[in-house]
């Protein structure tokens, strides 16, 4: 696999479209197994129930089969006596009325003996959508690879950026950003409301928030909300602000900052996910689309402060009747 494909990094047309053909087949695999693993697995609770009430049967017949030969064995003792002398069998009337005796049933059919079709069958394609919700993860926001700075690597779910300290090979097309190491999401939005967390760990220095489209890719880049940069960044492990210099007084050190966009109300607002404890809110109003903004940052030397993360968040679903 080439490296800037596998890295996330912009790579040629043709190499890129491959690439992420591969990416797109490898997760149809990964559907593909679960339907047959269901598949089979469902396949197996019909055998299993099908063994079980034949096993059940085989007993019940095994039973009346048992009375029939006791029924057969007095019959044939009732003839065997009617045979001899009717003075005899006078004798032994009495006897014989009781061995004559039987208290057999007529077999009846037993109660939930047939295949409970129903419980395989039911809402079959719904009941295995449902179970499948249970592997897939849904992420409010994806990474965009083509604006990934060239030193930086994003996981193939476009969920994780980290510097990897080398440039890769990539063209310079205009989203790009570079030489800062930064990345936008893939979704840009003008209208509504919308969340996203980013875990963040012990990163020493992070920048996370929201950016208007039209902000320079190119060059240095300052942080204003003027400039069009509503963002929230961690310095030297302790040192937090927000974009034109306000300083930030922090209780803890976050793990994972939930950021949260309100875009007719034109907020931008942080909070600690552990607890959903305010941390700041910008009040500004947006005129052009806005995309979440990311930024993995390096100390002077170089040196990898590690990934950001973005959180993905349960999916549930919910059944409405009229």
């Amino acid at each position: 696999m080439d490296l800037a494909g596998r890295r996330g990094g912009p790579v040629p047309q043709t190499t890129q479209a491959q690439h992420t053909e591969r990416q797109v087949k490898a997760e149809f695999e990964k559907l593909h197994q679960f339907l047959r693993e269901e598949e089979e697995a469902r396949l197996a609770a019909l055998r299993e129930e099908e063994e079980r009430k034949s096993r059940i049967m085989k007993e019940k017949l095994e039973q009346i089969t048992k009375h029939v030969s006791t029924l057969s064995d007095k019959i044939t003792a009732v003839e065997k006596a009617m045979d001899d002398e009717d003075t005899s069998f006078l004798k032994s009337y009495k006897n014989i009325k009781e061995r004559a005796q039987c208290t057999l049933q007529d077999p009846e059919l037993l109660s939930g003996a047939l295949i409970d079709v129903a419980k395989h069958l039911g809402n079959l394609k719904y009941r295995v959508w449902e179970k499948m919700l249970e592997m897939a993860q849904y992420n409010p926001v994806l990474l965009d690879p083509n604006t990934a700075a060239p030193w930086l690597s994003l996981s193939d779910n476009l969920t994780t950026v980290t510097y990897t300290g080398t440039e890769q090979k990539c063209p310079d097309n205009p989203e790009r950003f570079k030489p800062c190491v930064l990345v936008l999401g893939s979704e840009g939005f003008t209208s509504g409301k919308h969340s996203w967390e980013v875990k963040v760990g012990n990163k020493p220095e992070w920048d996370v928030g929201v950016v208007k489209e039209s902000i320079t890719r190119k060059g240095d880049i300052t942080y204003s909300p003027k400039r069009g940069f509503w963002v929230m960044k961690l310095r030297n492990g302790d040192d937090y602000s927000a974009a034109g210099g306000t300083k930030l007084t922090l209780e803890r050190k976050p793990q994972s900052i939930s950021v949260q966009l309100d875009y007719d109300r034109g907020e931008v607002s942080f909070f600690d996910s552990s607890d959903m404890s305010h941390i700041y809110t910008f009040t500004d109003r947006f005129t052009e689309r806005v995309f979440p903004y990311f930024c993995v940052c390096t100390n002077i030397d170089g040196k990898n402060f590690g990934a950001l993360q973005i959180c993905p968040v349960k999916v549930s679903v919910k059944n409405e009747s009229n």
